[in-house]
């Protein structure tokens, strides 16, 4: 940024003269920002209109937003910076939320336990001891997963057009330049008919269940959101349950790939987690609640590898941040991997080490986001993290995993964290049954 403006903006790397810092972030993302964060500070300058913070208290109060300053991440497109029509969707999403809430909770997640098992086992028995791509194959759980979840009977082909979607986004992921929505490009049209595909099959799922009648007691998402009181229209329901998948799917999948890498590159971890899955219920899948070292796995998975690494805020209004001004109209990005990593709140912040949540002991003060923070922190957290915990268990249980690349497939830093290229075989263990039953909640 100019130097005249560090009095008024927070300090920054000056960039290209024309390009700016893009460039040099899109070559190396989080290497551009270790050397920001060490040579700027906790809060720094990328452009004119968007701040870095690396300070996890600044991150909270963003986050839990007491003021009402922020909305959260725009529109894709969204050039003319709509902050009225962000704002007005933001209090509609917050209305649905309250809504929803209770469908999502820990008592309604743990509901899903036995079919989260099921499907888990169904996905990776049909991989028959092949090596296989592993995000591809998270992915194929957790679609199947909270589709069903959502729509019970009427899950069909939504895993597909939740593979669909990653697709069609994965153009957008590499690159920071945002070209207008008009131009006739080829991802922009795939992108566009995708959307449209997706609204029309789930706003068509919707009103097909609403003519057929509330059912005496919710068998899923769809059900209990048709049944809320107030009632909900189509269009809030759809939205709803869209933002629900596309979390639902994207983020757990990412955390299990991250998860397969430390259990290929752990088989003294792996074997805890298998005899604490056998200790619990004689070798049928526990619940998760009786799964502390898988649970506490997760956890420090989701610390060293937060599938959301970076959270976008923009300021709708003039707002006071650590000190600096910030306008209207300004980005505001959240960065939890260097704030999970980061020595002044963590021991050994580089090192893997699940006992670290041993006995439930709960993370440094705010920082710890790997969900987000306050009111609109991740309505799915609760499903999420029962699914991540039984899934580590049951892999471990059921299965010893190969991985011939476990130490060259590094996290890449486009979309949701993951490690790329990753591949792995999951071969049966010997002695553990195939059929094992799921758990009951």
């Amino acid at each position: 940024m100019p130097r005249g403006d560090e009095g008024r903006r927070p300090p920054g790397p000056r960039g290209h003269w024309l390009m700016g810092n893009t460039p040099e972030y899109d070559a190396d993302r989080i290497g551009f920002l270790r050397r920001c964060h060490r040579e700027y500070g906790d809060v720094f300058s990328y452009d004119e209109r968007t701040v870095f913070v690396i300070d996890p208290k600044l991150a909270h109060d963003v986050l839990a937003d007491p003021s009402r300053s922020f909305v959260t991440e725009l529109a894709p497109f969204d050039t003319g910076r709509n902050l009225g029509r962000a704002v007005s969707q933001g209090n509609s999403w917050m209305s649905a939320r309250r809504s929803v809430w209770p469908g999502l909770n820990h008592t309604a997640a743990a509901l899903a336990d036995g079919r989260t098992v099921e499907i888990l086992d169904t996905v990776i028995d049909a991989a028959a001891g092949r090596e296989v791509d592993v995000l591809t194959t998270m992915r194929t759980f957790t679609a199947t997963a909270i589709a069903d979840y959502c729509f019970g009977p009427d899950a069909t082909g939504i895993p597909g057009l939740l593979a669909d979607n990653i697709e069609a986004t994965r153009p957008f992921a590499g690159t920071s330049y945002q070209f207008p929505a008009w131009l006739p490009l080829r991802r922009h049209r795939r992108l566009f008919r995708v959307h449209r595909q997706t609204v029309e099959t789930l706003t068509g799922i919707v009103r097909c269940r609403r003519a057929s009648g509330t059912r005496a007691s919710p068998g899923d998402l769809l059900d209990f959101l048709l049944a809320a009181d107030p009632e909900m229209p189509d269009p809030a329901v759809m939205a709803t349950l869209r933002g629900i998948l596309m979390g639902g799917h994207g983020v757990p999948a990412a955390a299990l790939a991250s998860i397969v890498r430390e259990l290929a590159a752990r088989p003294r971890l792996a074997a805890e987690l298998a005899a604490e899955a056998d200790g619990s219920t004689n070798g049928t899948a526990p619940p998760a609640a009786r799964l502390p070292l898988a649970e506490a796995v997760v956890k420090e998975v989701l610390r060293l590898h937060p599938p959301v690494w970076l959270m976008t805020r923009t300021a709708h209004k003039a707002v006071d941040l650590g000190g600096w001004p910030l306008r209207a109209g300004d980005d505001v990005l959240l960065n939890p991997y260097l704030i999970h990593r980061d020595p002044r709140w963590w021991p050994r912040p580089d090192e893997f080490e699940p006992g670290r949540w041993a006995a439930g002991q709960p993370a440094p003060g705010a920082a710890y986001l790997p969900f987000g923070a306050g009111p609109r922190v991740c309505l799915g957290s609760a499903l999420t993290m029962r699914q991540l915990t039984l899934a580590t268990s049951r892999l471990a249980q059921r299965h010893t995993i190969d991985s011939p690349n476990v130490a060259t497939a590094v996290p890449e830093f486009l979309g949701r964290l993951a490690p790329v290229g990753l591949r792995a075989r999951f071969r049966p263990s010997s002695g553990r049954s195939a059929a094992a039953a799921p758990p009951s909640a």
